[in-house]
């Protein structure tokens, strides 16, 4: 059985960690409409009600013994307004279930308020899955897990049809950890952790997760001259392909 497994039809999946199952998501930018009308001049009504009931449904759905967010939780990078604190809260309130945070590039000082458990940003290993947001390099526990899970990339594919349409679609993106990516970074040995080292698996799986915010934007994969965000990516990722949330295969993402 797969250590991984998405959600049909969700930006989210199962992961088995020994004796616990989690449900996985990445990428949740609560908020994110105050940064948009911010950011970018774009008005928008707060989701936060939507996003919320879609995590609950998902925790109804796959009962899992924790929840793991692959990092930004937050959107708002320096501090969170009211609001999105409130939804941060109102959010962990409704998980009746453990929530492990991996912090990522958005979450700013979100472990001295927040109340579940935030790990640094070079991530974290629980049984045999990684688990790092992906602004930051993994640490050598995290390479070394049989499964490493990132997300921070929202990648997406760009498909056009004959006549010349087009729609963007999140994907995942799965393939193999290629060690050589990781060399100059870590020395040819392995990874260098920061519990001293672990020897980097050779057979590993890398999982790129899509973004449970569908406003977010992200990483056309398939579109020449985008440039991956992850300090390891695309390098870090051999025979990577495309899976559309339904599970449709794309194959390999630089070719679809």
């Amino acid at each position: 059985m797969a250590l991984v497994e998405p959600v049909p039809g969700e930006p989210a999946a199962t992961a088995t960690l020994g004796d616990e199952r989690a449900l996985v998501v990445a990428d949740y930018h609560a908020g994110i409409e105050a940064g948009l009308r911010y950011e970018q001049g774009i008005s928008l009504d707060s989701r936060a009600g939507e996003r919320r009931d879609r995590m609950k449904s998902l925790v109804e759905r796959t009962d899992p013994d924790r929840v793991v967010v692959l990092g930004d939780l937050m959107h708002s990078i320096a501090g969170p307004g009211g609001a999105e604190r409130g939804e941060i809260e109102v959010l962990l309130e409704s998980i009746d279930r453990p929530v492990t945070l991996v912090k990522g590039n958005h979450d700013g000082d979100i472990e001295s308020w927040v109340d579940c458990t935030v790990t640094p940003g070079d991530g974290i290993r629980l049984g045999d899955v990684g688990f790092v947001h992906g602004h930051t390099w993994p640490n050598g526990d995290v390479l070394s897990a049989d499964v490493v899970c990132v997300g921070h990339e929202h990648p997406c594919v760009r498909l056009e049809d004959s006549v010349g349409g087009s729609r963007i679609e999140r994907v995942w993106l799965r393939g193999t950890v290629n060690p050589d990516a990781f060399e100059e970074q870590y020395g040819a040995d392995g990874a260098d952790g920061a519990d001293g080292g672990a020897e980097m698996s050779n057979d590993g799986r890398l999982v790129v997760f899509p973004a449970f915010n569908d406003l977010t934007g992200g990483t056309w994969v398939n579109v020449a001259g985008q440039d991956f965000l992850a300090p390891f990516l695309p390098d870090g990722l051999t025979d990577g392909e495309a899976y559309l949330l339904d599970g449709t295969r794309l194959g390999r993402y630089d070719a679809i």
